[in-house]
């Protein structure tokens, strides 16, 4: 698949853990791709290959055979300190667990990856990104003072602040209630509309899904369903078809 208008691509993309009979072929041939600036929500029913196919693409699993390409850049062909470097510049994460470290202010927490990096924070881009999310009187606080809400606000703020060729977000709203769910799903979609950011995220919520401009259902390592604005009626349909109740 040639990469040119996508962020993400995979191209044959097998993943198999384990040998011998005890071989677990938890991809099979994936190929697909993620345009710029658009919503994807990754499904499926447990052992379907949904997580490994995320964290094959975020290159934090290395995969069997196949091809996967961020921003043109070939993840398959790089040593681990360019991968690291990679995940680093130009992937952003949020993770369910929100992964904030629990001594630093929440302006310290969305900094962290630039310092570390060795870059100078734009604080113009992280002002827009603070006003966008709705959190600038909260940047003092620690995360023991802030909700979940609010925590996983600041989780998405430090992705955004490196401005990512895409953000790869694993089960973002499974800590939180209902509100507060809605509240970040709608921010990520606003990410995607108003900030052009491409944001590819797996999720067991139809609803959740339905904030996606496009939801792919996977089953035994392969995908089976392709929907393009989705709703939480047409992902439940294809979620049964595919195996779950």
């Amino acid at each position: 698949m040639s990469p040119d208008g996508f962020a993400v691509t995979a191209t044959d993309l097998v993943k198999v853990y384990g040998t011998g009979d005890s071989a677990v072929r938890a991809l099979d041939g994936v190929t697909v791709g993620f345009r710029r600036g658009r919503f994807t929500a990754i499904m499926g029913p447990s052992g379907s290959g949904k997580s490994t196919l995320m964290h094959c693409l975020a290159g934090l699993d290395a995969v069997t055979s196949g091809r996967i390409t961020i921003g043109g850049t070939d993840l398959t062909r790089l040593r681990d300190r360019q991968l690291t470097a990679l995940r680093r510049d130009r992937v952003g994460f949020v993770f369910q667990a929100f992964n904030l470290l629990p001594q630093l202010t929440a302006r310290q927490n969305i900094t962290l990856p630039s310092e570390m990096a060795g870059r100078r924070v734009d604080a113009d881009h992280l002002a827009h990104i603070v006003d966008v999310l709705g959190i600038g009187d909260r940047l003092g606080h620690r995360p023991a003072e802030l909700s979940g809400g609010q925590q996983q606000r600041v989780a998405l703020a430090r992705a955004l602040a490196t401005r990512p060729e895409v953000i790869f977000a694993d089960e973002p709203t499974g800590n939180l209630d209902s509100r507060s769910g809605a509240e970040v799903l709608g921010l990520l979609r606003d990410c995607v509309r108003g900030l052009g950011q491409t944001v590819v995220m797996v999720t067991h919520d139809p609803s959740a899904a339905a904030y996606a401009d496009r939801a792919l259902v996977l089953a035994d390592g392969r995908i089976v369903h392709d929907l393009d604005g989705p709703t939480r009626a047409t992902v439940t349909e294809a979620l049964g078809l595919a195996g779950v109740r």
